[in-house]
């Protein structure tokens, strides 16, 4: 009969912790949530504050009279027939770490990870400098995109030799010695894993470069802005393990995944970085939900999705960062973002107007059917 109520960041709520936390609680005992206060910031009072994100969660074993609360801030709270550990109104779902997509869609792997101590990453004019001393380098040199890279539109440099040949790479002596460091540093490392990279240091420890243009997802996104900004990449590009690679993915998929949809889901089964919204490939990803679609269905998608790439080129001289700016998004930007949130909004069935709760509430039943049906449906 015991009511209790637990105050705690709220990573307990987010991300691969929902389901190792809850679902024990839920299934074994039959816990259930008598109110929650979602996401607050609790301020330290020492000098230096400290700033931490908190939830704090009343449960019992026992039913209650009264309906279950959700406080959304300033004691505001609305009343609701159940509480999930995502803390929205919806069944009882534990979106668990899965390895390949739920459904029938492009698979999804992180970028590349050089483990060099920074020997083969350079800034533009870092680049510059070394092919004055070493010109034969210079077809070696490519665009090195991150998160932070890719959304701020300012790509650093790859030295990428993992293709050059032994006798090419003697013949530039300050590439070789570049080589020779991340030999020395892989060496001197307490891992026997990266130690065995030594044996070919002009290798990356992760490789990931997609023969054709590819979709890049940054892994950590601001929370304020309102779609998590993803592109195409050509195949000249190097991306570091700080994003996510989709080879083959269309534009249909695209639109799927730029759309406020998608975003909504994003919103409440990531992981956090502070507050930082952190895309992971085997929770937000692999367990997204897709519909069923035609190929008048993938059709329209698609002519929304080439309208925000059409709107984003009209804007060479801005980042994505500047383009995702909740003040500074341009008005036709938005309204192709709008265009495409009602098409995919439509194509799962639910009103173009529909509440994020809302939209989040029907993705987990649709997880929920799917993962019963235990396959991987075609969208």
């Amino acid at each position: 009969p015991i009511r209790a109520a637990l105050v705690s960041t709220n990573s307990i709520t987010q991300g691969e912790q929902v389901a190792l936390i809850w679902k024990p609680l839920v299934d074994r005992f039959g816990i259930h949530i008598d109110f929650a206060y979602r996401t607050f910031r609790w301020d330290s009072e020492m000098a230096e504050k400290a700033h931490v994100h908190c939830v704090i969660i009343g449960f019992s074993m026992t039913p209650n009279d009264a309906p279950p609360r959700i406080y959304i801030g300033k004691g505001d709270f609305i009343e609701v027939k159940h509480v999930n550990a995502y803390l929205i109104e919806a069944d009882d779902v534990f979106v668990e770490s899965r390895t390949k997509p739920l459904c029938g869609v492009p698979e999804i792997g992180i970028g590349n990870k050089p483990i060099d101590d920074g020997n083969y990453l350079f800034t533009a004019e870092e680049r510059d400098a070394f092919i004055k001393l070493e010109p034969e380098a210079a077809k070696y040199f490519r665009p090195f995109y991150g998160a932070q890279e890719f959304i701020n539109n300012k790509p650093r440099y790859c030295l990428w030799l993992g293709d050059c040949s032994p006798a090419e790479l003697r013949r530039m002596p300050h590439a070789l010695k570049r080589v020779e460091a991340v030999r020395q540093f892989r060496l001197a490392s307490k891992s026997p894993g990266t130690q065995k990279l030594a044996d070919r240091p002009a290798r990356f420890h992760v490789e990931n470069m997609p023969d054709s243009n590819y979709l890049l997802v940054p892994r950590v996104s601001s929370e304020r802005r309102q779609y998590v900004p993803i592109g195409y990449m050509t195949p000249d590009v190097i991306c570091s393990d700080r994003v996510s690679l989709i080879p083959s993915a269309t534009l249909y998929h695209f639109g799927i995944l730029t759309s406020l949809l998608h975003n909504a889901w994003m919103r409440v089964v990531c992981g956090r970085l502070k507050s930082d919204y952190l895309y992971s490939n085997t929770i937000v990803y692999n367990n997204f939900p897709w519909p069923t679609a035609t190929d008048a269905d993938r059709a329209k998608i698609e002519a929304t999705a080439e309208a925000i790439l059409d709107a984003r080129a009209k804007y060479p001289d801005s980042s994505l960062a500047d383009l995702y700016d909740a003040a500074a998004m341009p008005p036709d930007l938005r309204r192709a973002h709008t265009l495409n949130d009602a098409a995919v909004l439509r194509l799962y069935g639910l009103p173009a107007d529909a509440p994020e709760p809302t939209i989040v509430a029907h993705l987990m039943n649709l997880y929920k059917e799917l993962t019963a049906k235990n396959e991987r449906p075609c969208p």
